[in-house]
C-alpha cells in the first residue's frame, strides 16, 4: 500500500470524500436553473456523496458520476445501485462526454486548474449549461500563512483571483456561496471515526495517512475563519 492507496482506503465506504452538504447541491440546481429533466455529471464524484442530491434535482433526468479511483467508484456505484437513472463510471473527469445541463464538481477542480477544467468541460455542456464547483479559497488576501499551508502546497487564491481565471476561460459567474462549517464537520466526523477504526494494525503508509488526516482536521479548526471551500456557479459567455 502506497500513500495514495492509504488515503483511498481511509475514504472507502465513507458518506463523503470531501466537505459539503445536500443543500449545496440544491443551491447549485437553483442558481443554474437546472430543469427537472436535466442531465447532470458529477465530475470527481468520490464515494458518491452528492449523487442522491443531484438526482433529486432532476427527478425526470439522469446523473452520471465519474471517478478515477476504482475503489471510490465502486463505493459510489453501490450507493446508487437501486436507481437506474444514476450511472457511475470509473474514468478521467478531463474526458467528459455530455451534453450536460450541469457539471457539478465538489473539491476536484484543483486537479485540472480552473482554466483547465472549464476549457475541457465547455464542449461537454448543453446550450445554457452551467458548471458549479467548490474550490480552495482564501477569504482575505492577507490570510495568515497557516491558512495557505493548510492546502499542502497548493497555491490557494482569493475569490477575486478565481473570478479572473473564470473570465479568462470565457465564463461568467452566476453566483458564489461558501461551504459552511456544518459541511466540513459532516466530512471530518466520519473520516476521523474511520481513522480510529483502522488504526490498530495499520501498516506504515496507512498509519501515516491517519496521522496526516488528524493533523489536517486539527489545522482546519485553526484556519477555518481564513480559508475554506467556495462554491462557484459559472456559465460560458
Amino acid at each position: 500500500m502506497d500513500a495514495e492507496e492509504a488515503l483511498i482506503a481511509l475514504h472507502e465506504g465513507l458518506p463523503r470524500a470531501g466537505p459539503g452538504l445536500a443543500e449545496d447541491v440544491a443551491w447549485a440546481a437553483h442558481v443554474s436553473r437546472l430543469r427537472p429533466d436535466g442531465r447532470v455529471c458529477d465530475a470527481g464524484c468520490g464515494t458518491g456523496g452528492d449523487l442522491a442530491a443531484l438526482r433529486r434535482a432532476v427527478p425526470q433526468g439522469r446523473v452520471d458520476g465519474i471517478e478515477r479511483s476504482a475503489v471510490l467508484a465502486a463505493t459510489a456505484r453501490d450507493r446508487a445501485a437501486d436507481d437506474p437513472a444514476i450511472t457511475v463510471i470509473e474514468g478521467d473527469m478531463a474526458r467528459i462526454g455530455g451534453p450536460y445541463d450541469l457539471i457539478w464538481s465538489a473539491g476536484a477542480v484543483y486537479f485540472l486548474g480552473i482554466e483547465g477544467a472549464l476549457g475541457l468541460w465547455r464542449r461537454a455542456l448543453a446550450p445554457e449549461g452551467a458548471v458549479v464547483f467548490s474550490h480552495p479559497t482564501l477569504w482575505d488576501v492577507h490570510a495568515a500563512q497557516a491558512a495557505r499551508d493548510f492546502w499542502g502546497g497548493y497555491d490557494v487564491e482569493t475569490e477575486a483571483d478565481h473570478r479572473a481565471r473564470i473570465a479568462a476561460a470565457g465564463y461568467g459567474v452566476i453566483d458564489t456561496k461558501r461551504v459552511t462549517e456544518t459541511g466540513w464537520l459532516g466530512y471530518y466526523g466520519p473520516l476521523l471515526a474511520r481513522c480510529d477504526a483502522l488504526e490498530e494494525g495499520a501498516g506504515p503508509d496507512l498509519a501515516a495517512a491517519i496521522a496526516d488526516t488528524r493533523a489536517e482536521a486539527a489545522a482546519w479548526r485553526e484556519v477555518s475563519g481564513e480559508t475554506g471551500y467556495l462554491l462557484l456557479a459559472v456559465r460560458p459567455i
